[in-house]
């Protein structure tokens, strides 16, 4: 029998559901990470049969956290960051009860401020007592926006069948613009752009500060990796980027600042990071291949680039861009949906031939796929190639000592037709996929 939950009707399932429960039946207590704004609580509370919300209760929660862990269990421990103790005093109560599995749900949409609660008490890792979950923005498979006619798992296990999905470009450039905000599915893109922008402003205003930061600086840093999607650009340039118009932009802020603000920015969940891949596994290129920056939505690139549909469909090196973004964001929520119990990891590829691939995904028994993202069908062909050639070099050189991929992909944004286009490399619309 399903168990009762807080939420009753209107929640949308999410993919990182199957996880949850999975990981609920492991471990004492499940973190749900994530982007504000993105459903982490809401989700939470679909697994869960009672609730405290830190915010509301802030002076009790850092006064004795242990008060926070009240509740018929699952339990829903809402933004416990804010009294970082409460981590502690969750791992010292699974201590407690040996065997204890799925007693609470931490949800939180930043790491704490430093990796010392207020208390001055060190905040243990929680390693085999607090599993760990990431939540997104919702995939277009998750709104209702793709046809999921083509499954990222079946392509891992060489299941496909063709697929035909409407082209509507106007709309594509639309659901990048609106975002994937919960709160913002039944808007308009330009009212889903005043979600992206709000949430911005809250960050710029309140968070950086909050956290030691200046907001003019964070909002230059996101400028520049706005500017930069996709790319992997060294401190130097991306100081430079910054204050372009200063005789000594250095001055200004140094690199060990701008690592500080990176690190912040991914703490709160706003930045990812995509790294590289260099088969087989132990090589140590891996470790040394810097990462390429995205958003945890694409509407918030188009927000800080005042982008519009309309200023998307005039300037298609710009759309690509960003709708490279949106790639980013599904691709990452369906390959850690494909196992629940192993999710799989996103990563790039380049090499000092130039040689690239825009995703790599790659399971944890290390079979892998590689990926271009193309918004139009005109540079399909130049993809295939590149991704043929990628095939070669991993697979059919003894010096790289790697396997052969799974299979190869072109993502299209603007394309009808899913299909197979030679043996193991496919050409997918972006609206055809799902986990």
């Amino acid at each position: 029998m399903p168990r009762k939950t807080l939420v009753k009707n209107g929640y949308l399932p999410r993919l990182v559901d199957e996880q949850i429960e999975r990981y609920l039946e492991v471990f004492g207590a499940v973190e749900v990470a994530g982007t504000k704004w993105c459903g982490k609580t809401w989700t939470a509370l679909a697994h869960a049969q009672s609730v405290s919300y830190v915010d509301e209760e802030l002076d009790m929660a850092r006064a004795d956290p242990k008060l926070m862990l009240i509740g018929d269990r699952p339990h829903v421990i809402d933004e416990w960051q804010l009294a970082p103790a409460i981590w502690n005093a969750v791992r010292h109560a699974i201590d407690d009860e040996r065997g204890l599995r799925g007693a609470w749900l931490l949800t939180g949409s930043s790491t704490p401020i430093s990796s010392d609660d207020q208390e001055g008490q060190s905040r243990h890792s929680g390693a085999g007592r607090i599993g760990s979950v990431r939540m997104y923005p919702f995939s277009l498979a998750e709104s209702g926006e793709s046809e999921r006619s083509v499954s990222l798992r079946g392509l891992f296990a060489h299941r496909f069948q063709p697929a035909k999905v409407e082209n509507d470009t106007r709309q594509l450039a639309e659901l990048i613009c609106r975002g994937g905000w919960p709160e913002a599915l039944d808007l308009s893109a330009e009212n889903g752009q005043l979600v992206a922008r709000e949430y911005l402003r809250l960050v710029f205003e309140k968070s950086a500060p909050k956290h030691g930061k200046s907001g003019e600086v964070a909002r230059r840093l996101c400028l520049s990796i706005a500017r930069n999607l996709g790319q992997s650009p060294t401190y130097k340039t991306i100081i430079s980027d910054m204050y372009g118009g200063e005789d000594n932009p250095s001055s200004l802020v140094t690199e060990q600042t701008l690592a500080s603000y990176l690190e912040f920015l991914r703490s709160i969940y706003l930045v990812e990071e995509v790294p590289g891949w260099v088969p087989p596994k132990r090589s140590k290129k891996r470790l040394a291949t810097k990462p390429k920056r995205y958003f945890a939505d694409p509407s918030l690139a188009a927000a800080l680039l005042l982008l519009s549909p309309d200023s998307l469909l005039a300037d298609g090196q710009t759309f690509g861009l960003v709708f490279e973004n949106l790639c980013i964001r599904d691709l990452k929520v369906y390959a850690q949906a494909m196992d629940p119990s192993m999710p799989a990891a996103v990563y790039y590829y380049r090499d000092d031939s130039g040689l690239e691939a825009d995703a790599v995904i790659e399971t944890l028994d290390g079979r892998w796929a590689a990926f271009e993202f193309k918004l139009s069908e005109e540079k399909v062909p130049d993809a295939v190639k590149s991704l043929r050639r990628l095939r070669k070099k991993v697979a059919e050189n003894p010096r790289a000592q790697g396997r052969p991929p799974e299979f190869l992909c072109v993502i299209t944004g603007i394309g009808s037709y899913a299909r197979e286009v030679e043996e193991g490399i496919y050409v997918v619309p972006l609206r055809a996929l799902a986990d």
